[in-house]
């Protein structure tokens, strides 16, 4: 079989080498890829976002399977193309991917459906969102409504903070089209969890939960980046709170997605809250978290291709979908400066991988000696997985101590506030 997947970060990297465990799988294509990808995939310089591209690739290479991982070409319609195409895809249509594209759909689909979540008002312009934080209650959370690069949301911790997050956003543009419109959100507390689920509209399985580490620096300290690692399972996460969720969140979320004539294929990402009140939705994603991906695929024991498959057949419910007992931690290596100003083009010397430890590239290219160079802010993820958590963080680190890479920087303490949860 000839597999397509789009995008070239940590995520794509730790789906190609999971579907690379096929036996079926004769090529693998990184559309564009990353010059760490090219050691596990043929690299081919289309981007994500290219639809008409990818999907005249995929016909002039007969591609057997395709898998859309990031969100942009998903809200966009590139599984609806390549589905029109002939080429069989893993993915939401557009119409589904709305649940990432769309701040405001998704909170008025929350509170129509009754499901679980922050409550909250939606603005279209910046005079009457400034009028309503006169009297708002602080702290609060400010959300573009479209796709912002991860960077979107706003918790403002007092009422200026929270006025200029909104000149920001609907006067400055800071997110273009993507701020015509915000969502004002009551400012919930209690540990985060991430769960990602493999839904086919009919059947959804959840994955094991996983904690990202969203500050730059220990301690939860310096500014909130795209994640700077990750360790699952959450130990925040019970089994009492994954029933309440599977009832009250899960379920109830492909029912109304249905209902709205969305039907959902493909991975739906939950971001919850554990509240005092219980479980709460923070936001939704269409696709495989990043760098959650990094730690929950190494820990699934069934074959990924055939789950993606079933998935877009609408045939999940006879596959066998199992996690094996354990942890795994990620380590994220990132470019000095991230997430603000940073250098690229560093030389990198990487350990190879073990067979519990292996490294996910996120941003690299190739120098033309063949010299693996730093290509954006996140650069490497380091995982590992044990029998339990302590030994796939030390495992983790062992491992990033390896990487000889002299402008990258990573947190101490990833995994220190989990171990911390299950004492």
């Amino acid at each position: 079989m000839k597999i397509m997947v789009i995008g070239g970060g940590g995520r794509e990297h730790a789906i190609i080498k999971k579907i690379k465990e096929n036996p079926n799988v004769t090529e693998i294509f990184a559309l564009p890829g990353n010059g760490g990808i090219a050691a596990d995939a043929t690299c081919v310089a289309i981007g994500a976002k290219d639809i008409a591209g990818a999907v005249a690739f995929a016909k002039e290479n007969a591609i057997d399977f395709a898998v859309v991982a990031p969100d942009d070409p998903l809200v966009l319609g590139m599984v609806d193309a390549l589905e029109e195409a002939g080429i069989p895809a893993f993915g939401p249509k557009a119409n589904a991917a709305i649940i990432e594209g769309s701040k405001v759909f998704s909170k008025n689909l929350m509170k129509k459906y009754g499901i679980p979540t922050a409550t909250y008002e939606v603005f279209e312009n910046a005079k009457d969102a400034l009028s309503y934080l006169e009297n708002a209650p602080i702290p609060t959370v400010i959300k573009a409504d479209g796709l912002a690069l991860g960077k979107g949301v706003i918790i403002a911790m007092s009422r200026e903070e929270a006025t200029d997050a909104v000149r920001s956003i609907m006067e400055d543009k800071v997110f273009g089209a993507s701020g015509n419109r915000i969502v004002v959100e009551e400012f919930l507390t209690g540990p985060e969890v991430s769960v990602l689920a493999f839904t086919d509209g009919k059947t959804l399985i959840p994955m094991v939960s996983s904690m990202d580490h969203k500050r730059a620096h220990d301690g939860d300290e310096g500014l909130n980046t795209g994640g700077m690692g990750t360790v699952a399972p959450n130990p925040y996460y019970t089994k009492a709170i994954a029933d309440e969720c599977m009832d009250k969140i899960f379920l109830p979320t492909m029912a109304a997605m249905n209902a709205e004539g969305r039907t959902f294929r493909g991975c739906l990402y939950f971001g919850l809250m554990l509240t005092p009140n219980g479980p709460k939705v923070i936001e939704y994603n269409c696709r495989f978290g990043d760098p959650e991906t990094q730690v929950v695929l190494p820990l699934l024991e069934s074959d990924l291709l055939t789950v993606m498959q079933a998935v877009a057949n609408g045939t999940l419910s006879d596959v066998d979908v199992r996690f094996r007992d354990g942890a795994a931690c990620c380590v994220i290596v990132a470019s000095k400066g991230y997430p603000v100003k940073y250098e690229s083009g560093f030389p990198m010397l990487l350990p190879p991988d073990e067979k519990e430890s292996f490294i996910y590239v996120a941003g690299a290219k190739k120098a033309d000696d063949g010299t693996l160079l730093s290509a954006g802010g996140r650069v490497l993820g380091v995982t590992a997985v044990k029998d339990n958590l302590e030994e796939a963080i030390a495992a983790a680190y062992a491992m990033t101590e390896k990487v000889k890479f002299e402008n990258g920087f990573y947190r101490h303490d990833i995994g220190a506030k989990a171990l911390a949860a299950k004492k």
